[in-house]
């Protein structure tokens, strides 16, 4: 069995230059929020602007405030968005009926606990997901078809219910999958389940434009679905809920697809290696303390997998540098950045957990788990390490899944998928180690999640660490 232990960070690292960015979110047209704080739940508290420069975080944050917002004192609290509003007036007035499951007591905590997802002795009221196409194929995308970037439509098989590692986790948390955040029926049932912010082409910074997704706006949206789950539960029942759902982050991938290949903007230029993962390392901290300020409690970050040994990365990076014919299997100068990052991020996370004592928050090494499978891909069951099982092109390297009738016919024989995403059956194996720490053993750190699921939202942290 292959056993991954934990990487320390690098202890060099150099803080990036820049200037403040103002950009955006298109996505707030979706979510009107407002400019004031009506909890204790800060929507935004990462950097949208890809040029953080390096201050105090709290100046930083009230700076940002007063010059997005002139007419407002630094001070000023955040307020729920129109649309949280308009619906606790309807609440409040008994205007909202039983038809979308809103009206009736609110549930106590065990009876949420046990409506959702404890029913096999897990502590799991609920699943919440955030990240990008390791989580989402596609579905839960505005436009994908027409703003995608990664020339290809389909980043996964869709065409089974459970593809991604975040499905086959649901299952075994006895969670049915969570429903796509735009295919939910507004009802408060649909939100005490979980509910899938992914899209497939994600990214931790917001690079402006319609095509990405950033970490900021799935955040946004998770934390106003907190607090609508707060408009309706009891405070206390709301607390207990929250603290027993797991929020599970998968990002990273396409912001080192932008730095190492697309460069539309301009982030090459901007940052070395060291320097982007370290601004990348500080969202994601951002994110998860976010979450802590919202009341959630169990807390899974995964790391980016090996993206030089992705079948895009190795034909645009071996290709140029191969000499004598020699074909590596992966680019090993992407790989290096790579694993910065996440050995970065896997450090802070354990800093982190210092800080908030009573956090469960788990590491999960994608990059280990998945270079162990390509470098004995008979050991766990593959043959074919390079080419993507649904693509066109030279080696399937060119253009990736247009069609899932492209795909190969064995795709369970296949490591990779399409440009950049492993098969089904990887993320299966991946799914069973994460859970269980079988055959990929320590991938998830300090605990594999079946005992993150397991342990009650009032055990203390310090029983994670032993």
């Amino acid at each position: 069995m292959d056993h991954f232990p934990r990487v320390p960070m690098k202890n060099s690292l150099v803080s990036p230059p820049s200037s403040p960015g103002n950009s955006r979110d298109p996505f707030l047209r979706l979510f009107p929020s407002a400019d004031r704080r009506g909890s204790k739940m800060e929507p935004t508290v990462c950097n949208e602007g890809l040029d953080e420069p390096p201050r105090r975080r709290s100046r930083r944050r009230s700076l940002r405030a007063a010059e997005n917002h002139p007419e407002r004192g630094e001070d000023e609290p955040w307020a729920p968005s129109r649309v949280m509003l308009i619906l606790f007036l309807a609440v409040s007035a008994g205007m909202i009926g039983p038809s979308n499951g809103l009206s009736g007591p609110p549930p106590s905590p065990s009876s949420a606990a046990t409506l959702f997802g404890s029913g096999n002795g897990s502590y799991v009221s609920a699943f919440y997901v955030l990240g990008d196409s390791s989580v989402d194929c596609g579905d839960n995308s505005l436009f994908y078809p027409f703003l995608h970037g990664d020339l290809s439509l389909h980043p996964c098989n869709d065409e089974s219910d459970k593809t991604l590692v975040p499905h086959f986790l649901a299952e075994k948390m006895g969670i049915q999958n969570t429903p796509p955040f735009y295919a939910q029926n507004g009802s408060i049932a649909s939100l005490l389940r979980g509910l899938n912010f992914g899209s497939a082409e994600a990214t931790i910074l917001n690079f402006g434009g319609r095509k990405f997704q950033s970490l900021n706006q799935q955040l946004r949206q998770v934390l106003e679905t907190f607090q609508l789950v707060q408009l309706h539960l009891a405070e206390e029942s709301a607390r207990e809920f929250m603290k027993s759902s797991i929020t599970y982050l998968s990002f990273g991938k396409d912001d080192y697809i932008e730095f190492f290949l697309r460069n539309s903007s301009g982030i090459t230029h901007k940052f070395t290696g060291q320097e982007f993962a370290h601004v990348l390392v500080d969202q994601m901290i951002d994110a998860v303390t976010s979450l802590y300020n919202a009341n959630a409690r169990k807390i899974i970050c995964m790391g980016i997998l090996p993206l030089g040994c992705t079948p895009r990365i190795r034909w645009e990076r071996v290709n140029s540098t191969s000499s004598g014919g020699k074909r590596d299997i992966c680019a090993e100068e992407v790989n290096e950045l790579i694993l910065e990052y996440n050995s970065m991020l896997e450090e802070r996370i354990f800093d982190l957990k210092a800080e908030l004592p009573d956090a469960k928050i788990v590491f999960c090494d994608m990059y280990h788990a998945i270079l162990a499978v390509i470098t004995s891909p008979e050991r766990h069951g593959f043959e074919d390490v390079k080419t993507a099982c649904c693509r066109l092109g030279q080696e399937g390297m060119l253009i990736g899944c247009l069609s899932t009738e492209m795909a190969c016919k064995a795709e369970s024989a296949h490591v990779w998928w399409d440009l950049y995403n492993p098969t089904q059956a990887v993320n299966r194996l991946l799914a069973e180690s994460a859970w269980s720490g079988q055959e990929l053993m320590g991938i998830c750190r300090p605990v594999n999640i079946q005992n993150l699921v397991s342990t009650s939202a009032s055990h203390s942290n310090a029983a994670m660490m032993q």
